[in-house]
């Protein structure tokens, strides 16, 4: 007896021994920058020198190209991380765009980002990062782009990686990056009737990244959901999205529990900023520390070595979480 347990204490030991340790930061995905305790205390525990941080989104507006929500910093933004900035670019950006319009667009971008650096006194960073939800009609012109910001800001240019682009690589294209940042959250709609987790459903994500091993580019960060949001659902079935709502959020005298994660409204009233009338039902996703393992688990086996990136940081969403 005692030797099938001195085997079953070796066993345990080094499964959790060889189970890997990953350095981890957050994206910051505000318009202003700025800190509270909790931010800050999270920020300065995460174990990478970087902070991913959204410097502003860039959309195509009546045929012209123009930066959205823009950075602005509060004095309680201070931090020895490097920043990594990070732009938001819509696919539609890239229809029928024009040689000169990409370079246009790659110079403009690069200006932006270092004002913004210089304006704020960030810590400045080799890397830029895009995140652009490309199509297989637009990676040729996407993938052009990313060439080009290269060679105008002279820095190393990243870019993030979802599920289908992996998934569907032939068709989708490798983008010309030695680093992607590969978005582990997002496997459905939460506007669609669906029982699944919309932010995070496990076997969705294992289903497209079966073949993650195959994908040519190796340097591949992780970036995992911590944050919440609440889907409304009313009388005819249309949806809208509160964020940043959690299940405790759901504990009130005027709600009917259905599940777990979902009420029932019955007393019309102004509730998280909105007015709902009776019932109304509101679903509440959020992501456990067991699915976050779960995922781990997976892309050990897929990846040898990888940082993980939390999205984002948020006092209410960092709160409480074993990192």
């Amino acid at each position: 007896m005692r030797i099938i347990q001195l085997l079953l204490a070796i066993i345990l030991f080094t499964s959790c021994s060889e189970r890997q340790s990953h350095p981890y930061t957050y994206y910051y995905w505000k318009t202003n920058l700025a800190l509270d305790k909790t931010e800050k205390k999270a920020l300065a525990e995460s174990t990478t020198h970087f902070l991913c941080t959204r410097f502003f989104d860039v959309d195509k507006v009546n045929g012209k190209f123009e930066p959205i929500a823009v950075i602005t910093k509060d004095q309680s933004f201070s931090t020895e991380k490097e920043i990594i900035p990070t732009v938001f670019i819509t696919n539609r950006t890239f229809y029928h765009i024009k040689t000169d319009e990409i370079q246009f667009l790659a110079k403009s971008i690069n200006d932006l980002i270092q004002k913004k650096v210089k304006d704020y006194d960030l810590a400045p960073s080799t890397e830029i990062q895009i995140d652009c939800d490309w199509t297989a009609g637009t990676k040729d012109d996407y993938f052009k782009f990313l060439n080009e910001l290269k060679k105008i800001s002279g820095k190393e240019i990243t870019c993030t990686l979802r599920l289908h682009q992996v998934k569907d690589k032939n068709l989708m294209g490798i983008p010309p990056v030695e680093k992607t940042y590969l978005m582990c959250y997002s496997t459905s709609s939460p506007l669609e009737n669906s029982d699944q987790n919309s932010i995070l459903d496990i076997n969705i994500l294992k289903s497209y990244l079966s073949k993650l091993e195959d994908y040519p580019l190796k340097n591949i960060e992780v970036a995992l959901p911590i944050y919440s949001w609440g889907i409304v659902t009313n009388h005819l079935g249309k949806h809208k999205l509160i964020n940043a709502l959690s299940k405790k959020d759901l504990e009130n005298p005027n709600f009917k529990k259905i599940s777990d994660s979902e009420i029932e409204i019955l007393k019309n009233g102004f509730y998280f900023g909105s007015f709902m009338s009776r019932g109304f039902k509101i679903k509440a996703e959020e992501i456990s520390d067991d699915q976050l393992n779960e995922v781990t688990r997976f892309l050990d086996k897929k990846l040898s070595s990888y940082n993980i990136i939390y999205y984002q940081l948020d006092s209410k969403f960092v709160e409480g979480r074993n990192f």
